[in-house]
């Protein structure tokens, strides 16, 4: 009555308009079926508790109802078809109710009860009488031919078929049925009553026949709920007597019991005290320390002091539910004799009859996309599951021919990647995940045992399809790998210990047969994996480049046409207009060093029809020869490949470019080399430490692979590990180690290898703490420091050569030449080894400054202003890349609008670059950090060569400015200085000013062009807000500075293999010739004309304080001015002498 008081009045209305039970008779009423469809619709509208399942659960109403009545009144069509739809959907899963396991308290404790009726409802369908009706029901089905069956025929058969699947899925009360082994269960009466009512029967019929496929899955399901906790090994020995192989298993088990209990007698007897327990005795531990930095001191029998610890007594710390250890499902049990008995014999004729059909309907499916979500675990199972029975039950490989293939391989294969992957991904779901996973490895392995049974057939087709199949998957390394990426991937928060056991037999198994198969064979073709390299940069040697020329020259002036699709442009990538261009350009480059002309000159007439502006693909009526001379300069330039590598289209096709494979010959011994590494060693040390409730099997497989890395790859310093030998000894002090022979041997072997190597490397306890690669094994075992041991640390200085390298750098380091001198001492930062460190406060600096410029036009120019610890511009952007500011160089790029062709082509070829780097670094102090010769090796080492120059001592060699003062004649500003005389005796103990004397010379200043000439001079711009006029530095040495004026007097000395660019080079000529052909410009000329400034100052008297610079107009004869005081010229002469700059001079004012 109280359960009724509960019940929803409309609900209980229903209820009990169905009928009542009389005795065994039950009288339905008569609107019985309009009842039973208000009770589904009702069921449609629940809530998210499930009430209206749970009142009918309480009310017990299939109990007391439902199954009465399909019972009793199975001709009433109508009514029966109604409550089987009513009991499907009653019957249904608990999960698939909630869709998951609430978190909620309070949902979960609902999802508890809706399972607890569940389990009610399974053992009410344990009746012979009950599965009676429902086969003579599925079975008058079955026999109408198609043509005769309707849609509501079939929409029974699958209910009928739903009904015993959710009955069959119910999970087992594990407090009510505390049965042992051989013991009937509910599970069991359940089977009992399939089995009596002929249902198995009909089951094995719709998987063999024709007619019935489209229930393939419905039965797969149900086959796969009917064996659920049965083992193929069990069923196999239901019936028989045991073997012998069985009985010494059983033996060596009760062995193992009887000393582990011998053990704890002994242990029990000792721990008796001859004396009475209150007078046990006091005891000082000597070297223990307490928490009082005294000895420990023990108050128990001294027989007990083995087991003495420091954490006796403290509360178990708590782990995260995130780190705890992934537990294993349910364990197997046995069931009733006649109840195995029954199931082998589905087994057999399963096996015989059904198998290969189905599995075969099923795959079809799953490849089609047929099946519903994860239905690939039923196949997964079933492979798993009756392949073993298979093997156990006297081999037959015609009865699984289906499934043994390399098409079930690869569908394994693809799935335990897809469980992995999904495992990463879906957090949440990782234990459904990895339940799947373990599915499929079950079924690899049982593919693998099978492959290896069929080894040992008598039959020498089924011995040749067996190798076949080796072949096929000793070949690919898909198949070859999976083990190493299990194990290397393994996660035993994720994956419980029961995965990593047959993970570990499965890699046993399958090197064991990799190994026997490559004994009979001198050489083993497989595939291995290309990684695809990056594309190299091309070759610029300049002989090459000629050749190049004149095959493809002679190419363009003999083909009648070039080619025409092609297309420079494309208007939905993410790159941007100047970009494409940049690129179009190393396109045309990149087909002349192919060789390809006609595709070149296609795609700059393409290139030059999309970017027009500018002509930096040339004008639109260009002459064919200025189209083969703009091929040639493209050809020659040294563009910008890195970026464009780093950040275009090209690095997008490699990303999406398939795997490349090629074929290598095999070496075993190589390829288990690849399991020396710690990510697969630990996995099989947290299987070792089970090792007393591991199968003895298990303990095999673990030990004969850590033989294989100790003695067979000799690293058996990969096993030096404080866990590893903890594990040892627990095996080594074990009562029963005779039980564990084979680990008990290996274990002393390890050890005392590892007191061998103890003996002569005094950091090898020190080194049990860690886990170890093979370069650290090798230096562990050889000696650090050793050749051939992988380890990329450099080999510490000693402290006598650290103080002689420091002797030799002092001397050296006031002598010419001695800024290319680069040190690396061990703990001294020596400016020129190209090692920045970076303090936190400068960190924090930059991140501040960075914020506040970073959506300024020039935000590297504007910190580098701003920063207070001057830095070059490449420091400063790795810096920004490694701290994560930035994701790529291109965001600190200067915006700007697009330029000029020429502009874009100086950009492009690296000429324009310091004309950026001038205007973007304007306050910057670079030239601290890097003179005009480091440039000049930089630039001539990125040029291409090796190329040394040799100069003999006091002759400096300034920078390659040829092309400057080229383009600085044209413009009508051209520089001729004489310093010889100036700077022939001074070295300058700091930075020396320029200043400018007249308005011109500001105007001078201010030109792009002439401050580009300075900073290629050496000299350097202000640094700072506080500082006004550019400056010379003081590290530059005399001879540098002779360099620098044997580079701007021409006629002189020349600069000589800066460039190694054609057109530079002609231009270089080219002047030359001009100049020799003109007559040297007279003392009133003025334009040329060199100024001394030996006249001027007196070096003996005083030092340099600064440095007066002057540049005049072509005009009347001037006389430089020694004060600093500024020229005011006349305003005709301006305007009559507007057109070009006169000379540049220098003037040192001594004091």
């Amino acid at each position: 009555h109280d359960v009724y008081n509960m019940m929803n009045c409309e609900v209980l209305a229903t209820c009990s308009a169905l009928g009542y039970l009389e005795g065994e008779t039950y009288h339905k009423e008569a609107d019985c079926l309009e009842s039973v469809k208000d009770l589904i619709r009702y069921l449609r509208h629940e809530d998210d508790a499930r009430d209206i399942r749970q009142q009918l659960g309480a009310g017990h109403i299939l109990q007391n109802d439902l199954l009465p009545i399909i019972s009793q009144h199975g001709g009433d069509k109508p009514l029966f078809d109604a409550c089987i739809r009513l009991m499907v959907n009653l019957t249904q899963p608990a999960l698939l109710c909630f869709g998951k396991v609430p978190d909620d308290p309070a949902l979960r404790h609902h999802f508890l009860q809706v399972t607890s009726y569940l389990q009610a409802y399974k053992e009410a369908f344990a009746s012979e009488k009950v599965f009676g009706v429902l086969s003579e029901t599925l079975y008058n089905l079955l026999q109408l031919d198609w043509e005769q069956r309707q849609e509501e025929d079939n929409l029974l058969v699958e209910r009928i078929l739903l009904l015993v699947r959710n009955v069959l899925h119910v999970p087992a009360d594990p407090y009510e049925e505390k049965n042992v082994d051989d013991d009937a269960s509910v599970h069991d009466k359940l089977l009992w009553a399939v089995h009596m009512s002929g249902f198995d029967d009909l089951v094995k019929f719709l998987a063999s026949a024709q007619s019935e496929q489209q229930w393939c899955m419905h039965v797969l399901e149900v086959v796969s709920l009917l064996f659920r906790d049965q083992t193929p090994e069990a069923l196999v020995s239901a019936g028989h007597a045991r073997s012998t192989q069985e009985k010494s298993r059983d033996l060596t088990e009760l062995e193992v019991l009887r000393q582990k209990e011998q053990a704890e007698k002994r242990s029990r007897t000792l721990q008796r005290g001859t004396r009475h327990s209150r007078f046990g005795g006091t005891y000082v531990v000597a070297g223990l320390k307490a928490v009082g930095n005294e000895d420990v001191v023990y108050h128990r029998g001294i027989h007990n002091f083995k087991n003495y610890s420091h954490d006796a007594g403290k509360a178990v710390r708590r782990v995260h539910k995130r780190h705890r250890r992934a537990r294993d499902s349910e364990g197997q049990r046995r069931s009733a004799l006649n109840v195995r008995l029954f199931l082998r014999e589905f087994c057999v004729d399963f096996l015989e009859n059904c198998y290969n059909h189905l599995m075969y309907l099923v795959k079809e499916g799953l490849i089609r996309e047929q099946a519903q979500q994860h239905d690939e675990t039923y196949f997964l199972w079933a492979l798993s599951f009756f392949m073993a029975f298979n093997r156990g039950n006297g081999f037959r490989a015609d009865l699984v021919s289906e499934t043994m293939s390399i098409r079930a391989f690869h569908f394994i294969e693809r799935n335990i990647t897809n469980y992995y992957e999904m495992m990463l991904t879906d957090r949440k779901e990782a234990t459904s995940w990895s339940r799947r996973m373990h599915l499929a490895l079950k079924a690899y392995q049982e593919l693998l045992l099978t492959v290896n049974e069929m080894d040992r057939s008598r039959d020498d087709t089924i011995r040749q399809s067996s190798n076949v199949i080796k072949s096929n998957i000793f070949y690919m390394m898909e198949y070859r790998e999976i083990f190493l990426t299990l194990l290397r991937k393994y996660d035993e928060t994720k994956q419980p210990q029961s995965f990593l056991r047959d993970l570990v037999e499965s890699t046993h198994l399958f090197l064991r047969m990799l190994e026997r198969f490559c004994k009979g064979r001198n050489n083993l073709m497989v595939q291995r994996r290309n990684r695809p390299q990056k594309k190299s940069t091309p070759e610029t040697d300049p002989e090459v480049l000629e050749e190049t020329w004149k095959i493809v020259s002679e190419e363009l002036r003999l083909s009648a046409g070039v080619t025409e699709a092609v297309v420079p442009f494309d208007a939905a990538s993410e790159v941007s207009l100047e970009d494409q261009r940049s690129q179009t350009v190393v396109r045309v480059q990149d087909a002349l060093m192919a060789r390809l002309g006609p595709e070149a000159l296609g795609l700059l007439r393409a290139a030059r029809s999309v970017w027009p502006e500018g002509d930096v693909f040339g004008p639109a009526d260009v002459e064919p020869e200025d189209e083969l001379e703009l091929l040639k300069q493209i050809l020659h330039a040294t563009l910008p490949r890195e970026s464009l590598d780093e950040d275009g289209p090209e690095y997008e096709e490699e990303e999406l470019e398939s795997v490349q494979v090629s074929e290598t010959d095999f070496n075993f011994l190589d390829f288990i080399k690849r399991f020396a590494q710690p990510a697969i060693v630990r996995p099989y040390v947290l299987l070792l430490k089970t090792y007393s409730t591991n199968s003895p099997h298990t303990n095999h497989c673990i030990a004969r692979m850590l033989h294989r890395l100790a003695v067979d790859l000799k690293m058996d310093a990969l096993l030096y590990q404080l866990s590893v030998f903890s594990a040892f000894n627990r095996i080594l002090s074990d009562p029963a180690a005779a039980a564990y022979k084979e680990l008990g041997t290996f274990a002393k072997f390890v050890v005392s290898r590892f007191l061998v190597v103890a003996a002569r490397n005094d950091k090898a306890f020190i080194e049990l703490l860690f886990w170890k690669n093979v370069g650290t094994v090798h230096e562990m075992t050889e000696g650090y420091g050793k050749e051939g041991g992988g380890s990329k640390t450099k080999v510490a200085w000693t402290e006598e050569e650290e103080e002689e390298l420091r002797s030799l750098f002092l001397e050296q380091r006031d002598s010419e030449g001695a800024g290319s001198l680069q040190l690396q001492c061990y703990g001294v930062l020596v400016v020129g080894t190209g090692i920045v460190l970076w303090t936190e406060q400068q960190e924090d600096e930059l991140e501040m400054l960075y914020e506040e410029f970073k959506d300024s036009d020039d935000v590297l120019g504007n910190m580098l202003r701003k920063t207070t610890a001057k830095r070059s511009r490449a420091r400063v952007v790795d810096k920004l890349l490694s701290m994560g500011l930035v994701s790529e160089r291109r965001q600190l790029y200067k915006k700007r609008s697009g330029g000029s062709g020429e502009d874009f082509l100086a950009d492009l070829t690296g000429e324009g670059a310091d004309e950026d780097q001038e205007e973007e670094e304007e306050g910057s102090s670079e030239s601290d950090e890097e003179t005009f010769e480091e440039r000049r090796e930089r630039v001539s080492s990125s040029d291409g060569g090796a190329r040394r120059r040799t100069q003999e001592p006091g002759v400096g060699r300034g920078p390659d400015v040829g092309p400057m003062l080229h383009s600085l004649k044209q413009e009508g500003e051209a520089p001729q200085l004489n310093l010889n005389q100036t700077f022939s005796f001074l070295r300058l103990s700091q930075p020396v000013p320029l200043v400018p004397l007249s308005e011109d010379n500001e105007d001078a200043m201010e030109k792009r062009s002439f401050k580009k000439l300075l900073r290629k001079l050496g000299l350097r711009g202000p640094a700072n807000e506080q500082e006004t006029f550019w400056r010379i530095p003081e590290r530059l040495s005399p001879a540098q500075l002779r360099g620098a004026a044997a580079a701007l007097t021409p006629g002189e000395e020349l600069p000589v293999g800066a460039s190694s660019h054609e057109q530079r080079s002609e231009a270089i000529r080219a002047l030359l010739l001009a100049r020799k052909r003109k007559p040297p410009p007279k003392e009133t000329d003025g334009r040329f004309k060199p100024l001394s400034c030996g006249s001027l100052v007196n070096p003996v008297q005083s030092n340099p304080s600064h440095v007066v610079f002057s540049c005049s107009r072509r005009s009347k004869q001037e006389k430089p001015s020694v004060k600093r005081r500024r020229v005011l010229d006349d305003e005709d002469e301006d305007e009559d002498e507007d057109e070009d700059m006169g000379m540049f001079t220098y003037c040192c004012d001594l004091h």
